[in-house]
């Protein structure tokens, strides 16, 4: 899931000179993830993964970084 999520990230929402460098616990916010870029990244989960990310849970702490990107989208999934 990481790797996926990565690899969408650093292809289609921030520019970094070298994405395999980008720690799992790294701010993608400071990174340059934007409120745009967090509804696009939250689209592409949802139809990735088939689940849905409840607007109420749309906050800095579960997009700041992959490990917490992750912790979110599978909590999310085990409440479907």
């Amino acid at each position: 899931m990481k790797k996926k999520l990565k690899n969408f990230i650093f292809t289609e929402l921030i520019y970094h000179e070298d994405p395999a460098s980008f720690g799992e616990d790294a701010n993608l916010l400071e990174a340059g993830l934007d409120s745009m870029g967090i509804m696009r990244l939250i689209m592409y989960a949802e139809q990735e993964f088939d689940v849905t990310l409840p607007d109420t849970e749309i906050e800095p702490d579960n997009v700041k970084s992959l490990n917490a990107l992750e912790k979110w989208i599978r909590h999310a999934c085990q409440s479907q």
